[in-house]
């Protein structure tokens, strides 16, 4: 069939998750054979949902999850796909083998070749019975993907591929996407990565709860949202002169009496129409604030020292001899490719395990894992952030909070029902709070909307304190300060 057909089709759909929580509002947009789509929408905006409700469109009358309203119509006999943005907690357990044959319903008899064409596919050597809570973040990535591939589908729908991956993982995952015949659409925070294969937008408007389609260059398409940002911005500017003007004028003829009040009454009723016209800021451009991260007061000396580390080379844990130490004011990039041993490494030091290390008992450290594991999932917003504070009050809580775009509703949410980027905005919140002196932050992009990351990367850059990078994003590391790196690789 020709690649022009139509094979995914939103006709009108509304969908809420939860009570009254609007995901999408009349969703109106199709998706031709082969394209190649990027998802785009502020953190908790809804776009896994939307993948979700694909997923669930295609098995037809077993769906459990249904628009409220409207259709999605996928071509009959299509399969669907979904590379999820985290392994569940319940599945690291699971093997190798377990975790793809588990992705059929039915019996596989050819299950080995299949994961071994798979595993090839995203370029990861491993035995099929080894347990998945021994890769690494980037490991993992490269799994979920294999056990989207390993089904075959006509429809590739990836939720932040790119999440841990190191540059040689990128560029794997980038060609591949490059040669692939059947339709793709990916959620990513990743600009570069999204504008060498995509050739649309399908934007997620969480205000309106509208998906708008642009269709173009990734970038170009971003430039154009903007533009059309800021004429609803100049037009909000020119609405609101008029109706102040027509405000005073209506107040000072009211003041006349007789006709002059009947004039005062007309000039309400258009001030009422015109404020009608006046577009509301839409939250999913909002940025988070700029924000500082407090150091921990009276330190002074050696933060943390560094004699030897644990590198894993083919397979094999070996402990090599460093010579590292860490003042105030200064930060290191730890480095080197998936699997090599940075997260376990931070973990040590985080919970003070690790060989050859030592971190004086009163420096606080805020701990900012790629997993979001140091975070109880059954635990509300409000909670989580209120446990890590020390000193200040309600209002300050709730302010630090609204400044990474947590109000009052999502501080009344659970996390385990947040998205993966809101999740990160309350790590965020809770190491402000918590006014470390050793900060240890692996992949603190992960998940987070594009638009925060200068931010972050500012706030990074002038802390006072000790700070330890694992990051696999160029264009964020050369925005911060690094006074030292420790590449894994060259031990």
């Amino acid at each position: 069939m020709p690649k022009e057909d139509v094979i995914l089709r939103f006709n009108k759909v509304s969908y809420e998750y939860g009570h009254n929580m609007p995901i999408l509002n009349e969703a109106d947009f199709s998706v031709r054979r082969g394209a190649k789509i990027a998802l785009m929408g502020q953190n908790g905006a809804g776009k896994s949902t939307i993948f979700n409700l694909i997923a669930e469109a295609a098995k037809g009358d077993k769906a459990k999850t249904k628009p409220e309203d409207g259709a999605i119509n996928i071509e009959k006999g299509l399969s669907v796909a979904t590379a999820k943005q985290v392994i569940t907690r319940d599945e690291l357990s699971l093997t190798i083998q377990n975790f793809l044959e588990n992705t059929f319903t039915e019996k596989i008899y050819n299950i080995a070749a299949r994961i071994d064409e798979a595993l090839k596919i995203v370029n990861l050597k491993a035995d099929h019975d080894r347990l998945l809570n021994t890769f690494s973040g980037g490991q993992q990535a490269r799994l979920l993907l294999a056990k989207a591939l390993i089904q075959k589908p006509d429809i590739l729908l990836l939720d932040e591929p790119t999440n841990n991956l190191d540059k040689a993982g990128i560029e794997h995952l980038t060609k591949f996407l490059l040669d692939y015949p059947k339709t793709c659409i990916v959620i990513s925070h990743d600009a570069e990565f999204l504008n060498q294969f995509t050739e649309g937008v399908l934007y997620l408007d969480v205000f309106t709860h509208i998906v708008e389609k642009y269709t173009g260059n990734y970038f170009d398409v971003v430039e154009e949202i903007k533009k059309r940002l800021e004429r609803e911005r100049m037009k909000n500017v020119r609405l609101e002169k008029d109706i102040q003007h027509r405000k005073e004028q209506a107040g000072f003829f009211a003041q006349k009496g007789g006709h002059m009040r009947d004039v005062a009454r007309k000039m309400r009723e258009k001030i009422e129409i015109l404020e009608e016209d006046v577009v509301d800021i839409r939250q999913e451009d909002k940025t988070i604030r700029k924000f500082f991260i407090p150091t921990q007061e009276e330190l002074s000396g050696e933060i943390l020292t560094l004699s030897s580390v644990s590198v894993v080379k083919n397979h094999k844990a070996t402990t090599k001899k460093v010579k590292l130490a860490l003042k105030k004011n200064e930060h290191l990039l730890l480095s080197g490719p998936n699997g090599i041993g940075k997260t376990t490494l931070l973990e040590r030091l985080a919970t003070g395990h690790a060989n050859g290390e030592h971190i004086p008992t009163n420096v606080r450290i805020g701990y900012y894992r790629q997993d979001f594991s140091t975070l109880d999932f059954d635990s509300t917003v409000y909670d989580a952030i209120k446990t890590t504070m020390l000193t200040g009050s309600e209002e300050q809580l709730r302010a630090c909070a609204a400044g990474f775009l947590l109000d009052s509703k999502i501080l009344r949410t659970k996390i385990g029902s947040l998205s993966e980027g809101q999740k990160g905005l309350v790590a965020f919140t809770q190491i402000v709070l918590l006014r470390p002196g050793l900060l240890i932050l692996d992949e603190p992009t992960n998940h987070i909307n594009f638009r925060h990351i200068p931010v972050i990367a500012q706030a990074l850059t002038s802390f006072q304190g000790a700070m330890i990078l694992v990051s696999h994003v160029p264009d964020f590391l050369s925005q911060i300060k690094i006074d030292q790196v420790l590449d894994l690789t060259d031990l």
